[in-house]
């Protein structure tokens, strides 16, 4: 009888990605997250090269029932590499301040860092958000923090959001081609979890994942946004305004299906390339349709990935924020407050939103759950400084991780939404 082996972390928890051997190279994606998954602990040790990290090892037969296990002994030199996350983070007239909080809480040197203060911001503030991030020995060390020096006018409602957003990702794609997944985060965003906890679990997931919240039952947005047509004055103005109703309706489309959900994605470097070079037309079809469409954020990326074959099955139903909306139509997020820590916390989720500026439940989840305070980098593995004050203005080997706590609130959130029931089932339905 064939025996297959797993690798599960034991203490420090590793996950080991193996294909059945009847699996095609097409099909490989479905069955890498089908099978059961754990992740990293709450801790990590700093390297060493004696430090071996104790591991269960199962052998499954072809029926996926256990043979046998046994604790074994890994080196730490065989953990994965960490990832490395492109984030774009976007702002408007006076959050200036508050992208530099977020970008504070956000900072590790692996990851890529585009800050887009859109036309609204005068001059002056985007000016001193770039100033700041020159003067910044630690972005100027790794040289990963980039500010868009020729902003957007950016309105709500229309399709301007959708291609703010494309451009950055053509510059982050432009600027590296080490990056592994690309976040959209708002000024009104901040992170439960530190980077060490995101990039330790998340060096155990396959790098064609797409953490996107979607359905295709699109309800009361098919009357209020599907079949409308607009014109935002955004493309060709230098002056935000609402967009312009026409009177007249449109038809739903045949070529492709619709799909609506979340604005707030973490996507994989291989879709946003599909977008970007169009190797399928499918893409630029679908974003000359929700050129017309309201909020077209909340429909683009969702429709491209369910109507590709090359992308539909790798989507996870879900945007890895903490949001809490309002009454039926869920349009606007509430804003968020002490009132909702515990339930922050609980729902495993790395970001959430949406938060008022300087909110004292942000100083609560700085000491809390980041460790750090405001005007300081959340601590990490790269961090070897001894400046109680603020040790990342020293930095380490950007490979060291030492996840904490955030790590196995993330890792308990993924195993669920990876579960069989909610992943296959939840797919571009």
């Amino acid at each position: 009888m064939r025996k297959t082996y797993y690798h599960f972390g034991f203490g420090s928890m590793e996950r080991k990605w193996l294909l059945p051997l009847i699996a095609s190279s097409v099909v490989s994606l479905t069955i890498f997250v089908l099978a059961t998954v754990h992740f990293g602990s709450s801790g990590m040790e700093p390297s060493s090269s004696s430090y071996e990290r104790r591991h269960l090892k199962i052998a499954y037969d072809s029926d996926g029932k256990i043979l046998e296990s046994d604790i074994v002994q890994l080196p730490l030199s065989e953990l994965p590499e960490p990832p490395r996350i492109a984030y774009l983070i976007s702002g408007t007239k006076g959050d200036g301040q508050r992208m530099r909080r977020t970008l504070q809480a956000l900072y590790h040197p692996r990851n890529h860092y585009l800050l887009h203060l859109d036309l609204e911001a005068p001059p002056r503030e985007r000016i001193e958000l770039a100033k700041y991030v020159k003067a910044e020995p630690t972005f100027m060390e790794a040289s990963n923090v980039h500010v868009v020096g020729k902003a957007n006018l950016v309105t709500y409602k229309g399709p301007t959001m959708i291609a703010s957003t494309l451009h950055a990702v053509a510059i982050l794609l432009k600027q590296s081609k080490e990056w592994d997944w690309f976040i959209n985060l708002s000024a009104s965003d901040y992170p439960l979890v530190t980077q060490d906890d995101l990039l330790h679990v998340f060096s155990y997931l396959p790098k064609d994942l797409n953490f996107i919240e979607h359905t295709s039952d699109i309800g009361w947005k098919l009357y209020q946004r599907a079949k409308p047509v607009i014109v935002d004055p955004g493309l060709y103005q230098s002056k935000k305004s609402d967009i312009f109703w026409v009177t007249q309706h449109r038809t739903i489309p045949t070529a492709f299906k619709l799909f609506t959900g979340s604005a707030w994605v973490v996507l994989t470097r291989s879709f946003l390339e599909f977008c970007i070079w169009g190797w399928d037309n499918l893409p630029r079809t679908v974003l000359m349709y929700y050129t017309n469409f309201i909020s077209s954020p909340e429909g683009y990326f969702h429709t491209v990935a369910c109507n590709s074959q090359e992308f539909q099955n790798t989507t996870i139903n879900h945007d890895l924020h903490f949001i809490k909306w309002d009454t039926p139509p869920k349009q606007h997020p509430i804003v968020l407050s002490s009132e909702h820590f515990d339930e922050m916390v609980q729902s495993g989720a790395p970001f959430a939103r949406k938060f008022p500026k300087d909110d004292p439940v942000l100083d609560r989840i700085d000491k809390e759950l980041l460790g750090h305070s405001d005007g300081q980098y959340t601590p990490g593995g790269w961090c070897i400084g001894t400046d109680n004050r603020d040790p990342c203005h020293v930095r380490g080997d950007s490979t060291t991780l030492r996840p904490g706590p955030g790590s196995k609130r993330l890792e308990g959130l993924l195993l669920k939404l990876l579960a069989h029931e909610n992943f296959r089932d939840k797919q571009c339905k």
